[in-house]
């Protein structure tokens, strides 16, 4: 493959999919400069993806795959380079789409899949994007019924932080 036609390709996939590779973003990241560096990391490695792409599965399958894994490489790496911090103020300074105003409820949402673990995290993305357990589960590496397990888990949890917040 030469440059030329993986420029292409990667133009095309990140137009089709720019809206995948922001949820995983704002769901690895919190403020708008971590933001910005975990998404130039993506697009790196996404254009690093091309020329491996073989077909297998469907483009938006692989953009996850190459974005979960370099997600959470980021966020690994990162949580070793800066101070961690809780502070729910930071979550008000999210990146927004298309400069939309701000959703609370998507605020929320996105805040309380900040707070799970990589693979929970990873998990709820795919699903809220409505992708079926199969391929979730090919994408994490686990079997579809361990899918199932921790989207229950990973649902009563967001139950039970929204418990909480109505009755504060």
């Amino acid at each position: 493959m030469n440059i030329q036609e993986q420029t292409e390709i990667f133009d095309d996939w990140v137009r089709q999919h720019r809206g995948l590779l922001f949820k995983i973003v704002r769901s690895y990241s919190r403020d708008r400069h971590d933001q910005e560096d975990l998404m130039q990391e993506l697009l790196v490695q996404v254009w690093r993806s091309v020329p491996g792409f073989k077909g297998q599965s469907a483009v938006s399958t692989w953009l996850y795959r190459v974005g979960l894994y370099s997600a959470i490489a980021w966020s690994k790496r990162d949580a070793k380079q800066r101070f961690n911090t809780n502070d729910p103020a930071v979550a008000k300074h999210l990146i927004q789409l298309d400069d939309q105003p701000s959703d609370t409820r998507l605020e929320w949402i996105y805040d309380q899949i900040n707070k799970l673990d990589e693979i929970d995290r990873s998990i709820a993305l795919m699903w809220l994007d409505d992708r079926p357990y199969q391929e979730i589960a090919g994408t994490l590496g686990i079997t579809s019924t361990h899918v199932g397990v921790k989207l229950n888990r990973i649902k009563q949890k967001l139950s039970e932080a929204l418990q909480r917040e109505s009755q504060r």
